[in-house]
């Protein structure tokens, strides 16, 4: 499978420079009554959080980084658990 060829769902987000990037979406995963979005891109991995409201859902990203870092490290924990079976 060729790079391009992706299976994941693409998104693209706007940076605070207004530069947008395109993202893979690896992960939707909920944690303390919060859903969160880990986005892969080629050079970079972003975690932000899902937030809902009247117009539908929003990306927003997460400025603690202590919170970032407690969330990442949870989704890890939860991968390393179970992993995916990728044998079709």
């Amino acid at each position: 499978m060729k790079k391009t060829d992706s299976i994941r769902d693409l998104i693209t987000v706007e940076d605070e420079m207004g530069k947008e990037i395109s993202y893979e979406v690896e992960a939707m995963f909920d944690m303390h009554e919060k859903t969160y979005a880990l986005l892969r891109s080629n050079e970079d991995t972003v975690l932000m959080q899902v937030e809902e409201d009247e117009h539908g859902q929003h990306l927003v990203g997460l400025t603690n980084e202590q919170d970032k870092k407690a969330i990442f490290d949870a989704y890890q924990i939860v991968v390393d658990a179970a992993p995916a079976d990728l044998s079709d």
